[in-house]
């Protein structure tokens, strides 16, 4: 056998001491000079099979140091192991920027990717719990219906008959008949809700096809879908559509798809509602873009299926029962009790699958998610439930020596299930893996076995490691996270008084038990309890109809506060679904700041605003305004080279002769923020409306991002933050914020309070969200719910002050918060 002493054992080591097997000496993870997004040259040394915790400001290079580098080296290389007709079928991944990377193990990633654009996609389907049912069932279940698939949403039952030839010996015609059972509610097709359609937001009857009825989103009269509609010959598309004859009605609503030529083009024709429901209705509502999700919610009634009752299984799957219980309402029971319900089966034929499925239920109640049921859809789980649901699968799983990559996985949580985390982070560990978390959470940081501090800034500030080591040496390094890692908020002195209240009578959504509470208004107010204790419940699905939908963007509403008077101004809701864009996509895009910019150009040069858009007129006419080439390259990974005729500015020659202030439009999206409030605040490129925004934008702490920066290229915590300077500019008179700590480093968190006391001054009323202490301790008032989740919450448990919760510790949130407190 062939040994070696350690190479990093000192000199002066005994002659007895143990030899090391040469296997054995590959302990560390070595990164050198990795230089992905805004990385200087990064060189690490991690330890294997050791927890470790990234930490630095949002947008210090965290992500792209763990995600961006280390763990999409391990996925690129195992994908490479495979033929090159798989790679065919695999995402294909660049290598990283980075000199060495040594010692990498295969990386599992858990990030906070929101679950299941499908509107059949449930917690059941996304884990094994709802395959083990389905073969439990069609193992014990009474009556006897059929394998597993009977017990399936997702496959329809099929019946079909005919004559077939076999092509053995002497051909031959068969008769068959085949049967195939499926568990799908035929009404409903598996989605446990009908649709209907309010036509007059499909289409202005007053008008023709040609002169713009249809008010569908992307169906204009210059686009693709108003040539086939206006093209297709089903009716005249210059008549009124309500003077259609019933005929051409159903032609445009309903028809089947049926082959036309248009412009002798060969397409397919098919009626409006169809197309709708297969391009739209396809996919879950909060998946789709905002334009398209607001249509939805106009033009389509939602209603639960009243032949399954919202179950999405047909008749037979529902009459097949175990001990009473069909899968049905196994699957709509709260896990924690569903458990309890497998606990008690006693079948010694499926033994091993009652095993398996019991410890998968138990695994949910042990990572804080008892509360879901298995028919729970999955788009509408949170980022930190999702990344939990996902853990489920890793947590009984036999492999050892992987890596383990998480994204914050304690967002979300309340202090008392941050503890449990950490526990579920350190089984991993001590199974022989390698735990990599990036984390802002003081709790998780404390366990680390080993730390790596980024910074010291966000953006180009950023991308350097400031400190290395253990988390004593980091308290003592001096290091912004360093500095802020046992800061601690006071409780205030005094509070606000409230200027009214909101009222909300009669609770019920989801797990709420007909709750009565009254929020408070011109105030900040802290909505806080474990997750899946109902705050999101009572916050976005119970606020009074005159104030309408916690959407961002509500018309002026005005309600009646308890004492009387109006509260005018829109509700401005700001939660965490993900920001959506491409790589084209910019801060600039976003805010809408580019269009002042592009205006005050154009002013000043007396041309078109469209030459100001890399998206438009003015666009590179080789790289499209991209910037960069892409060159395909099959199952290997693309390249993308910069552009050498704009030399990645974007825009055409002739563009960049136009100046504003003394810079052409290129020079201004690479400014920082910072840079360009001071350059459209004064002077001859003076423009209130740009400044406006991008005062919004340094409100929020992104004073150091460049306004052209893809928003691909940002992390969480940055689109969060973009998220909220967009909707400051909302005319509010109540704000509705749901986490938004969520990515934010410890001193920020400072910030935001500032912010949010702006707001709170500025006359607004702020309804926050929040699981973070320092929130807690900064608030006016307090709502808690729980006392537990699911079924065991729902309910007001404490209405007051913070000193008030603090001093009556009669809640897991005031025991936690006096503790955070010091008292």
């Amino acid at each position: 056998m062939v040994t070696t002493t350690d190479p990093r054992s000192p000199a002066s080591a005994p002659a007895s001491a143990p030899m090391l097997h040469v296997a054995d000496s590959h302990e560390l993870i070595r990164v050198q000079g990795a230089r992905e997004n805004n990385l200087k040259d990064v060189s690490v040394e991690l330890p294997k099979r050791r927890l470790t915790v990234f930490t630095g400001v949002s947008g210090s290079g965290k992500s792209s140091l763990v995600f961006g580098t280390i763990a999409a080296e391990s996925q690129r290389m195992i994908n490479e192991t495979y033929s090159a007709f798989v790679q065919g079928f695999l995402p294909t991944l660049a290598r990283p920027e980075v000199d060495v990377l040594e010692g990498l193990t295969t990386a599992i990633i858990v990030d906070q990717r929101r679950m299941g654009g499908d509107a059949r996609s449930t917690v059941g389907t996304v884990t094994d719990a709802g395959a083990m049912l389905r073969i439990l069932f069609s193992r014990l279940g009474r009556p006897h219906i059929g394998p597993p698939g009977a017990y399936s949403f997702n496959v329809p039952s099929v019946r079909a008959s005919g004559a077939i030839t076999v092509e053995r010996g002497a051909a031959r015609a068969v008769k068959k008949t085949f049967t195939r059972t499926g568990g799908m509610c035929p009404r409903c097709e598996g989605r446990g809700a009908v649709t209907d359609f309010d036509l007059t937001q499909l289409y202005d009857d007053s008008r023709s096809i040609n002169a713009g009825a249809l008010l569908v989103p992307g169906y204009s009269v210059d686009g693709w879908y108003g040539r086939i509609f206006g093209g297709c010959g089903f009716f005249d598309p210059d008549k009124p559509i309500r003077r259609f004859t019933k005929r051409e009605l159903q032609d445009l609503l309903h028809k089947e798809p049926t082959k036309i030529k248009v412009d002798n083009v060969n397409l397919t024709y098919e009626g409006l509602i169809p197309k709708i429901q297969k391009s739209f209705l396809a996919k879950d509502v909060d998946a789709l873009q905002p334009h398209v999700r607001a249509f939805v919610e106009r033009a389509v009634i939602f209603t639960t299926c009243p032949d399954c009752g919202g179950s999405r299984l047909g008749e037979a799957a529902r009459s097949s029962k175990i001990s009473g219980i069909s899968i049905a309402d196994a699957c709509a029971m709260q896990i924690s009790d569903l458990a309890g319900w497998v606990r008690a089966l006693a079948e010694p034929s499926v033994a091993p699958l009652l095993a398996k499925l019991h410890h998968t239920l138990d695994s949910f109640v042990e990572i804080g998610l008892g509360y879901l049921a298995l028919d729970r859809p999955s788009g509408t789980l949170s980022g930190g439930e999702a990344q939990r649901v996902t853990m489920i699968r890793h947590l009984g799983s036999s492999l050892t020596d992987v890596t383990y990559v998480f994204d914050e996985p304690t967002i979300g949580l309340h202090p008392h299930d941050i503890a449990r985390m950490n526990d579920l982070l350190l089984r991993l560990r001590d199974k022989g893996n390698t735990v990599l978390v990036v984390e802002h959470t003081p709790e998780t940081i404390a366990i680390a076995d080993h730390v790596v501090d980024l910074g010291p800034g966000a953006g180009t500030a950023g991308g350097t490691v400031c400190f290395e080591g253990t988390v004593a040496g980091l308290r003592a390094s001096g290091t912004l996270t360093g500095r802020h890692l046992d800061d601690r908020a006071a409780l205030k002195a005094t509070v606000r008084t409230p200027t009214g209240r909101l009222e909300i009578r009669g609770a019920t959504a989801h797990n709420l038990r007909d709750v009565d509470v009254d929020i408070p208004l011109g105030v900040l107010v802290v909505v806080t309890g474990v997750a899946g204790s109902g705050k999101s419940s009572l916050v976005h699905g119970s606020l009074p109809p005159l104030f309408g939908p916690a959407g961002a963007g509500a018309g002026p509403r005005s309600t009646r506060g308890g004492d009387g008077e109006a509260v005018a101004g829109a509700l401005v809701s700001i939660d965490q679904t993900a920001i959506r864009g491409s790589r084209r996509s910019n801060p600039a895009t976003y805010t809408g700041l580019l269009d002042p910019i592009r205006t005050a150009f154009a002013k000043a040069n007396g041309v078109k605003p469209a030459l100001f858009s890399a998206n438009s007129e003015g666009a590179c006419p080789t790289c499209n305004g991209a910037g960069v080439i892409y060159t395909d390259l099959a199952m290997m990974a693309g390249v993308a080279t910069t552009c050498e005729q704009c030399e990645g500015k974007r825009f055409e020659a002739s563009v960049l002769d136009h100046h504003l202030g003394g810079r052409d439009i290129s020079e201004v999206l690479a400014m920082s923020v910072t840079e360009a409030a001071e350059f459209f605040g004064a002077g001859e490129a003076r423009t209130p409306a740009a400044h406006a925004v991008l005062g919004r934008l340094a409100d929020v702490g992104l004073g150091y991002l460049a306004l052209g920066q893809p928003l691909t290229t940002l992390s969480g915590g940055e689109r969060q933050r973009l998220k909220l300077a967009t909707h400051l500019a909302a005319k509010g008179g109540v704000y509705v914020l749901d986490e938004p700590t969520a990515g934010l480093h410890l001193a920020d968190v400072e910030r935001l309070l500032g912010l949010l006391d702006r707001l709170v001054d500025a006359g607004r009323s702020v309804i926050v969200v929040e699981h973070h202490q320092a929130v807690m301790a900064h608030a006016d008032w307090i709502i808690d719910l729980g006392p537990g989740a699911g079924h065991d919450g729902g309910r007001i448990v404490f209405e007051g002050t913070p000193a008030d919760l603090v001093a009556a510790r009669s809640t897991r949130t005031g025991e936690h918060l006096a503790t955070y407190v010091g008292t």
